[in-house]
Order: C-alpha cells, then structure tokens, then sequence
C-alpha cells in the first residue's frame, strides 16, 4: 500500500494525504521518498495550482519513525556520517515542500510533533482541525529543538520570545493556542478540514499562475531581507516580469466588466 495518496478534488488542486495511520503517519525512508517524488512532479506542472497536505487516521505527522530500520531501529545506523545523510533527506523534503511553486495548504487534522510540526511551518498557509495538537518536542528525546527548519520558520510565525518558549520546554500545545498565536490560519472541524483546504486552494487558483508563484516566493525570499530597499527591488522586478505575461489583460478587462478572469486566457502557469 502506498505511503501517499494523492487525489485530485477540483481541477489543479491537489491533495497529498500521508498514509500511516498506524504510525500516526511518522516519516519513514519510504513515505520521504514518495513525498519528494510527488512534490517534484506537482512542482513542474502547470496544470497544479495548490497542493493540500493532511495525513490519514487521527495524526497529522508524528515526525521521524525512530523504531524503523531507517532511524533510531537500525543499530547499525551509529556512523555519524550515515547518520547526517538520513538528517538530510529529512530536513530537504520540508525545503521542498516551502520552495515548491504552487502553495501548500497544510490542513492538520491531529497529532503534528517533531517533524510533522515542521511539515506544517514549512507550509504557505495552516489549517488546524480542534482536535490538532503541535509541540516542537526534539529536545524532549535529548536533542536539539532545532530541526528541519523549526528554528527558522517558528520565530519567524510567532516572534522568537514567544518560539524560545515553545522549543525549550517542547510541551504539546492545542488548536486553539496555535491559532491564538497566529501559528494555524482558522480552526475547522474535521469533517470539513480538508474541504475548506480545497476552498482556499480554488480562491488562490482564481488568479494568475505567474502572479501567484512570484507571490509565493518573493514573500519568503524578503522575509530575509537585508533593508527594505533590497524588498522594494525585488518587489520592482517581479512586478515588471509577471505584467509581460498578458495575464494583466485579462485581470484589468475581468475587472471593467465585473466579473472573474478567465483562467483559460491566462499566458501564464
């Protein structure tokens, strides 16, 4: 049985759905391979224009299966060396998921620790069913909390003071604090999770592809922006680059009669 599911609920709106209930979905070797593959593909194609992301069963992502033969159930994994690969292949799947061209919607349907924490930061936008629970818990298993991009993507959600308290005590916290502290977008019940997910996916889709792409990345690109002049810049550049797509023209003629673009004229995507 595949470790990924993935569904296509509305044209270009993709569903990925992490398939080890029994696991509460942990990331095995094989479940990271498939994910990589799958977002590859998604990546290069202009049909997508939002992936969803949810897991099966009650857990969302339980992080890194420590029992598999991949990880901490391997004693023969103790090469420091063998051990950085597998730490790698870990923390690249949550670059690509981030770097990835279309949106990631992560709708978080229960248990999200460890790396399926991390799964979900790296995500553009977050929903959280009310039985969701999120803890960045590394540091409880004698390591640091400091993990697949926790350490830059949480500060950078919720301020650093408020991240420094979350990641040293690593204590599970619930929907409704994750959506106090601006970590989850909106709280939704789970039988409409994933169907509110595909909402805002068809609303992202509504617009230019180029327009959204350069939207998504230039947003994070200048969250490290050294001054405000170096934003501004690349703000003009992209700017110039998606209105010579011809999708400005069908935006502005959509707008003087009042109705939505035709996605079918889009130059772009």
């Amino acid at each position: 049985m595949t470790e990924l599911i993935s569904e296509e609920p509305e044209p270009g709106i993709v569903v990925l759905t992490m398939n080890r209930p029994a696991k509460l979905n942990a990331l095995g070797a094989a479940m990271v391979d498939e994910m990589r593959s799958a977002l590859s593909e998604l990546g290069s194609s202009k049909h997508v224009r939002a992936i969803v992301l949810t897991g099966a069963g009650r857990g969302f992502c339980a992080g890194a299966d420590l029992t598999g033969p991949d990880y901490g159930g391997n004693p023969a994994v103790d090469d420091v060396s063998a051990m950085y690969v597998l730490q790698e292949k870990l923390a690249s799947l949550h670059h690509e998921i981030h770097t990835v061209r279309p949106p990631v919607i992560a709708a978080v349907n229960g248990v999200a620790v460890g790396g399926g924490l991390s799964l979900s930061l790296a995500s553009d936008i977050r929903l959280a069913a009310p039985s969701a629970q999120f803890g960045a818990i590394f540091i409880t298993v004698g390591i640091s909390a400091c993990d697949m991009g926790t350490s830059y993507f949480l500060p950078r959600l919720v301020g650093a003071s408020r991240a420094a308290e979350l990641m040293l005590t690593g204590r599970i916290f619930e929907a409704a604090e994750a959506n106090e502290i601006g970590l989850v977008h909106e709280i939704v019940e789970q039988d409409a999770l994933v169907d509110r997910a595909v909402e805002i996916g068809l609303t992202i889709a509504r617009n230019s592809p180029m327009a959204v792409w350069m939207t998504k990345q230039t947003l994070w690109q200048n969250l490290d922006a050294p001054s405000l002049q170096h934003a501004m810049g690349l703000e003009n550049r992209t700017q110039i680059m998606c209105s010579q797509t011809g999708d400005t023209l069908e935006a502005m003629a959509a707008f003087a009669k009042k109705r939505r673009p035709d996605g079918n004229l889009w130059g772009s995507g």
